[in-house]
Protein backbone atom coordinates (compact mmCIF):
# COMPACT_ATOMS: atom_id res chain seq x y z
CA UNK A 1 0.00 0.00 0.00
CA UNK A 2 1.66 3.34 -1.30
CA UNK A 3 2.36 5.83 1.53
CA UNK A 4 0.22 9.52 0.93
CA UNK A 5 1.95 12.21 1.00
CA UNK A 6 1.10 15.43 2.59
CA UNK A 7 0.75 18.36 0.58
CA UNK A 8 2.13 21.35 2.18
CA UNK A 9 1.12 25.02 0.90
CA UNK A 10 4.13 27.34 1.16
CA UNK A 11 3.75 30.88 0.56
CA UNK A 12 5.60 32.62 -2.31
CA UNK A 13 7.82 35.97 -1.94
CA UNK A 14 6.71 38.63 -3.35
CA UNK A 15 3.38 37.48 -3.04
CA UNK A 16 0.90 38.84 0.03
CA UNK A 17 1.32 37.93 3.34
CA UNK A 18 -1.56 35.37 3.69
CA UNK A 19 -4.01 36.95 6.43
CA UNK A 20 -5.48 35.29 9.65
CA UNK A 21 -6.80 36.75 12.90
CA UNK A 22 -5.28 34.92 16.30
CA UNK A 23 -5.13 34.89 19.58
CA UNK A 24 -1.95 35.66 21.05
CA UNK A 25 0.13 36.45 24.50
CA UNK A 26 -0.63 40.46 23.82
CA UNK A 27 -4.07 39.93 22.74
CA UNK A 28 -6.39 39.22 19.36
CA UNK A 29 -4.64 40.41 16.10
CA UNK A 30 -5.43 40.96 12.89
CA UNK A 31 -2.52 39.97 10.50
CA UNK A 32 -1.48 41.69 8.20
CA UNK A 33 -3.66 44.43 8.76
CA UNK A 34 -2.37 45.65 12.55
CA UNK A 35 0.82 45.66 11.27
CA UNK A 36 0.30 48.36 8.22
CA UNK A 37 3.03 50.68 7.63
CA UNK A 38 5.29 48.58 9.53
CA UNK A 39 7.89 45.86 8.51
CA UNK A 40 7.09 42.45 10.30
CA UNK A 41 9.60 39.14 11.24
CA UNK A 42 6.75 36.18 11.54
CA UNK A 43 8.93 33.76 13.33
CA UNK A 44 7.15 30.31 14.11
CA UNK A 45 9.12 27.82 16.55
CA UNK A 46 8.97 23.62 17.31
CA UNK A 47 7.61 23.96 20.76
CA UNK A 48 7.70 25.74 24.31
CA UNK A 49 9.72 24.50 26.83
CA UNK A 50 12.46 23.80 24.57
CA UNK A 51 16.38 24.38 24.67
CA UNK A 52 17.09 26.01 21.61
CA UNK A 53 13.64 27.93 21.39
CA UNK A 54 14.41 29.31 24.87
CA UNK A 55 17.72 30.62 23.46
CA UNK A 56 16.16 32.57 20.20
CA UNK A 57 13.45 33.79 22.52
CA UNK A 58 16.21 35.48 24.63
CA UNK A 59 17.49 36.89 21.44
CA UNK A 60 14.84 38.06 20.27
CA UNK A 61 13.70 39.82 23.70
CA UNK A 62 17.13 41.03 23.70
CA UNK A 63 17.12 42.59 20.19
CA UNK A 64 13.75 43.85 20.34
CA UNK A 65 14.54 47.64 20.43
CA UNK A 66 17.26 46.79 17.78
CA UNK A 67 13.94 45.58 15.47
CA UNK A 68 11.93 48.68 16.87
CA UNK A 69 13.81 51.21 15.94
CA UNK A 70 13.93 49.97 12.09
CA UNK A 71 10.86 50.00 12.41
CA UNK A 72 10.31 46.35 12.49
CA UNK A 73 7.53 44.45 14.96
CA UNK A 74 8.23 40.64 15.96
CA UNK A 75 5.54 37.86 15.73
CA UNK A 76 6.00 34.20 16.82
CA UNK A 77 4.05 31.42 16.75
CA UNK A 78 4.15 27.78 18.23
CA UNK A 79 1.85 24.65 17.66
CA UNK A 80 1.36 25.02 21.71
CA UNK A 81 -1.84 26.84 24.01
CA UNK A 82 -1.91 30.31 25.35
CA UNK A 83 -1.12 28.72 28.51
CA UNK A 84 1.82 27.09 28.02
CA UNK A 85 2.88 30.55 26.02
CA UNK A 86 2.31 32.06 28.99
CA UNK A 87 4.45 30.01 31.73
CA UNK A 88 7.12 29.52 29.39
CA UNK A 89 7.60 33.35 28.73
CA UNK A 90 7.29 34.28 32.57
CA UNK A 91 9.86 30.91 32.83
CA UNK A 92 12.00 32.90 30.60
CA UNK A 93 12.56 36.07 32.01
CA UNK A 94 14.16 34.33 35.23
CA UNK A 95 16.83 32.89 33.13
CA UNK A 96 20.71 34.47 31.89
CA UNK A 97 22.27 33.39 28.90
CA UNK A 98 25.03 34.75 26.57
CA UNK A 99 25.15 38.17 28.24
CA UNK A 100 21.02 38.36 27.98
CA UNK A 101 19.95 38.89 31.46
CA UNK A 102 16.36 38.15 32.98
CA UNK A 103 14.44 38.96 29.47
CA UNK A 104 10.96 40.01 29.05
CA UNK A 105 8.72 39.06 25.82
CA UNK A 106 7.18 41.81 24.90
CA UNK A 107 6.09 40.84 21.53
CA UNK A 108 2.88 38.73 20.28
CA UNK A 109 3.72 35.12 20.40
CA UNK A 110 0.33 33.15 18.82
CA UNK A 111 -1.10 30.42 20.68
CA UNK A 112 -1.63 27.89 17.20
CA UNK A 113 -3.39 24.79 18.26
CA UNK A 114 -5.07 23.97 15.52
CA UNK A 115 -2.37 24.56 13.38
CA UNK A 116 -4.45 27.23 11.28
CA UNK A 117 -1.39 29.57 10.48
CA UNK A 118 1.23 27.19 10.55
CA UNK A 119 -0.61 25.19 7.74
CA UNK A 120 -1.19 28.55 5.62
CA UNK A 121 2.50 29.62 5.87
CA UNK A 122 4.25 26.30 5.44
CA UNK A 123 5.66 25.64 8.62
CA UNK A 124 4.77 22.12 9.30
CA UNK A 125 7.04 20.06 7.36
CA UNK A 126 8.57 16.66 7.03
CA UNK A 127 10.17 17.01 10.37
CA UNK A 128 6.77 16.94 12.38
CA UNK A 129 3.11 16.72 11.93
CA UNK A 130 2.67 18.74 14.85
CA UNK A 131 6.01 21.03 15.64
CA UNK A 132 6.38 23.79 13.10
CA UNK A 133 10.12 24.09 11.81
CA UNK A 134 12.15 27.45 12.34
CA UNK A 135 10.62 29.46 9.81
CA UNK A 136 11.08 33.35 9.07
CA UNK A 137 8.95 35.63 7.21
CA UNK A 138 10.06 39.01 6.53
CA UNK A 139 7.06 40.98 5.16
CA UNK A 140 7.27 44.75 4.52
CA UNK A 141 5.02 47.52 5.36
CA UNK A 142 2.84 46.59 2.27
CA UNK A 143 1.89 42.84 3.69
CA UNK A 144 3.97 41.73 0.91
CA UNK A 145 6.54 38.99 1.70
CA UNK A 146 9.73 39.52 0.87
CA UNK A 147 12.35 37.03 2.11
CA UNK A 148 11.73 33.52 3.62
CA UNK A 149 13.73 31.39 5.86
CA UNK A 150 13.54 28.05 7.05
CA UNK A 151 15.54 26.09 9.84
CA UNK A 152 15.21 22.87 11.21
CA UNK A 153 14.71 22.22 14.98
CA UNK A 154 18.16 21.36 15.88
CA UNK A 155 19.52 24.41 14.49
CA UNK A 156 19.54 27.73 16.31
CA UNK A 157 18.67 31.18 14.20
CA UNK A 158 21.62 33.41 13.22
CA UNK A 159 20.32 36.34 14.57
CA UNK A 160 22.77 38.93 12.89
CA UNK A 161 21.77 37.85 9.50
CA UNK A 162 18.27 38.65 10.41
CA UNK A 163 19.31 42.27 11.27
CA UNK A 164 21.13 42.42 8.28
CA UNK A 165 18.12 40.82 6.17
CA UNK A 166 15.78 43.93 7.19
CA UNK A 167 18.52 46.62 6.96
CA UNK A 168 19.46 45.16 3.40
CA UNK A 169 15.51 45.08 2.69
CA UNK A 170 14.90 48.43 3.27
CA UNK A 171 18.03 50.19 1.76
CA UNK A 172 17.51 48.15 -1.47
CA UNK A 173 13.88 49.78 -1.34
CA UNK A 174 14.77 53.43 -0.34
CA UNK A 175 17.85 53.44 -2.22
CA UNK A 176 16.70 51.29 -5.51
CA UNK A 177 20.09 49.37 -5.35
CA UNK A 178 20.75 45.82 -5.15
CA UNK A 179 23.65 44.30 -2.33
CA UNK A 180 26.40 41.84 -3.37
CA UNK A 181 27.32 38.73 -1.30
CA UNK A 182 27.96 39.40 2.26
CA UNK A 183 26.99 43.14 2.35
CA UNK A 184 26.96 44.58 5.30
CA UNK A 185 26.00 48.11 6.23
CA UNK A 186 28.85 50.72 5.69
CA UNK A 187 29.57 48.59 2.31
CA UNK A 188 29.38 48.92 -1.19
CA UNK A 189 26.28 48.35 -3.08
CA UNK A 190 25.38 47.75 -6.40
CA UNK A 191 23.54 49.82 -9.47
CA UNK A 192 21.09 48.23 -11.24
CA UNK A 193 22.53 46.57 -14.52
CA UNK A 194 21.16 48.94 -17.74
CA UNK A 195 18.65 47.34 -19.60
CA UNK A 196 19.24 48.77 -23.29
CA UNK A 197 22.43 49.79 -25.35
CA UNK A 198 21.82 53.44 -24.80
CA UNK A 199 21.78 53.15 -21.38
CA UNK A 200 25.42 51.11 -21.29
CA UNK A 201 26.92 53.94 -22.61
CA UNK A 202 24.79 56.18 -19.79
CA UNK A 203 26.39 54.26 -17.33
CA UNK A 204 30.03 54.35 -18.57
CA UNK A 205 30.05 58.13 -18.14
CA UNK A 206 28.43 58.19 -14.93
CA UNK A 207 31.08 56.27 -13.61
CA UNK A 208 33.71 58.88 -14.46
CA UNK A 209 32.39 60.59 -11.34
CA UNK A 210 33.74 59.67 -7.84
CA UNK A 211 32.43 56.93 -5.71
CA UNK A 212 31.96 54.51 -8.36
CA UNK A 213 33.62 51.34 -9.70
CA UNK A 214 32.91 49.52 -12.89
CA UNK A 215 33.85 46.19 -13.12
CA UNK A 216 32.00 45.47 -16.32
CA UNK A 217 29.11 47.21 -18.15
CA UNK A 218 26.83 45.01 -15.86
CA UNK A 219 28.44 44.88 -12.59
CA UNK A 220 28.86 48.36 -11.29
CA UNK A 221 29.42 49.19 -7.38
CA UNK A 222 28.53 52.72 -5.72
CA UNK A 223 30.17 53.48 -2.43
CA UNK A 224 27.75 53.64 0.32
CA UNK A 225 25.92 56.64 1.12
CA UNK A 226 24.87 56.31 4.67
Amino acid sequence: MSEVTKEVVFPLIGTPAPAFTATTTQGEINFPADYEGKWVILFSHPADFTPVCTTEFMTFAAMHDEFRALNTELVGLSIDSIHAHLGWLHAIKGYSWNGIENPSIEFPVIADIKMDVANKYGMLQGESDTSAVRAVFFIDPKGIIRTIMYYPASLGRNFDEIKRVILGLQKADAEHVALPANWEPGKDVIVPPPGTCGAIQERMDLVKGEGYEMKDWFLTFKKDNQ
